[in-house]
């Protein structure tokens, strides 16, 4: 879906290209866009004729099991980083494939199965070490450019190219209680109301996503349901096991499932479930919605459309998410949206340019219409490249700041290869 072509990539090994990198295009007013650990659904890490900093090679993962934490660099992917601190029976909160980059899931706020136990990704982020516009390497934590790190923590890359980032890691695994209970899609209505229920009294260790697909051919399925419509939940329980057994009890007592496969899983082997639905090459357009509750209307809506599903590789998800998370002042970071709420991801995928058209078209369907019932914010990872106009609803009151924190790091706009934060006119005092 993206087809741009850099006129240079620099691969950077360490800070030091970075610093030069970005030294480059500012000194001769190129584009520059800034590649991490990919997983850019916007595909905003690459542009026509400029200048890339592609920061794939700096794949270091240092896990100190003194004081639980972690210094990552922006190369590294979620699998990566969760392949070192297993090994030490740690884990940091972030999303839910393999595959993604750590750098841009911090950098967008980042969730998963141990957000609502620890938090979001950014409510681990410790401190970072940024090169900003002008050519620096600072460093920024809650004691040290303390408006950077509150910009970065959700703002995305519109102030700087991270180099390290330190979180907190928390004990985790190495096996949890995870996995997943397929229903037929025609009682995904009455299984709806029922679990937007149940979340609200779920403890926070419990996370249940929904997925509403055409059911892949997975083994565990019986022949004849693959390729129909299914009701998929996804659990996960970030504490101890005989907990989560009875945490999940009324769950997985719901209807007459077809399969049950929940059980003791490697964390990391459980991180990677996904990673199947999200193999390279495929064509994709995203679009998402938040909403503090499932009412009945958008659940119709929504299952109108799954019943209409352009292609078997399309999928709506809607994750839960609260507990630790909307423990955190709505102001506390760049990301807003603190309560506990559902994010919806109509996550549109298929293989043939023939279909764009199409596949698009039922995404903005199903987007358009279910928009009344949404909050108006969004999770700004989630946003594809042509929803620049969603920038200043994604953060809400936080963006009046955010641009003046712009102004101040990166008053020329170098970075704006993004969901792009216009600086403000007037730069202010921040804080």
């Amino acid at each position: 879906m993206t087809d741009r072509r850099p006129g240079a990539i620099i691969r950077c090994a360490g800070a030091g290209d970075v610093i030069r990198g970005v030294n480059l295009a500012r000194e001769n007013g190129l584009l520059l866009a800034v590649r991490g650990g990919g997983h850019n659904i916007a595909g905003k890490a690459v542009c026509d004729d400029g200048l890339m900093l592609d920061l794939t090679n700096m794949k270091s993962v240092r896990v100190n099991p003194a004081n639980n934490t972690v210094l990552v660099e922006p190369g590294v992917t979620l699998g990566e980083m969760d392949r070192e601190t297993q090994a030490f029976g740690l884990a940091v909160p972030v999303g839910v494939n393999s595959t993604t980059g750590v750098a841009g899931l911090t950098l967008g706020g980042g969730f998963g199965w141990m957000t609502r136990k620890h938090g979001m990704t950014i409510d681990n982020l410790i401190a970072a070490d940024i090169v900003t516009a002008d050519g620096r390497l600072v460093h920024a934590s809650a004691g040290e450019n303390d408006d950077l790190f509150w910009a970065i923590r959700g703002g995305g890359g519109n102030f700087g190219v991270v180099t390290s980032f330190e979180f907190q890691a928390h004990p985790m695994g190495p096996e949890v209680l995870s996995g997943l209970i397929v229903h037929p899609f025609e009682k995904a209505r009455e299984l709806l109301l029922e679990i937007r229920e149940l979340a609200i009294r779920a403890p926070d260790e419990l996370t249940c996503w929904t997925i509403l697909r055409k059911a892949p051919p997975l083994p565990f399925l019986p022949e004849e349901w693959h390729g129909r419509e299914v009701l998929v939940l996804a659990l996960c329980y970030a504490g101890d096991m005989a907990e989560g057994e009875k945490a999940m009890a009324e769950i997985r007592a719901l209807g007459d499932p077809i399969a049950d496969v929940v059980s003791p899983h490697p964390w990391h082997g459980w991180q990677a479930a996904f990673d199947p639905l999200l193999t390279p090459g495929a064509r994709n357009y995203w679009k998402s919605h938040d909403f503090v509750r499932l009412e009945e209307e958008p659940i119709d809506i929504l299952l109108e459309a799954v019943a209409n599903l352009p292609g078997p590789e399309c999928e709506v998800f809607i994750a839960q998410v609260g507990g630790a998370m909307c423990r955190v002042a709505d102001d506390a970071t760049a990301y807003p949206q603190r309560h506990a709420h559902f994010i919806m991801n109509v996550h549109t995928r298929w293989q043939e340019p023939a279909q764009d058209a199409e596949c698009i078209a039922w995404a903005r369907s199903l987007f358009d219409a279910t928009a009344p019932h949404a909050t108006g914010s969004v999770y700004v990872n989630f946003m594809p490249d042509d929803e620049e106009d969603r920038v200043t609803g994604a953060y809400g009151g936080n963006y009046d700041r955010l641009a003046r924190i712009k102004a101040a790091w990166d008053p020329g706009n170098l970075f704006r290869m993004n969901h792009n934060i216009q600086p403000a006119e007037v730069t202010e005092t921040v804080g």
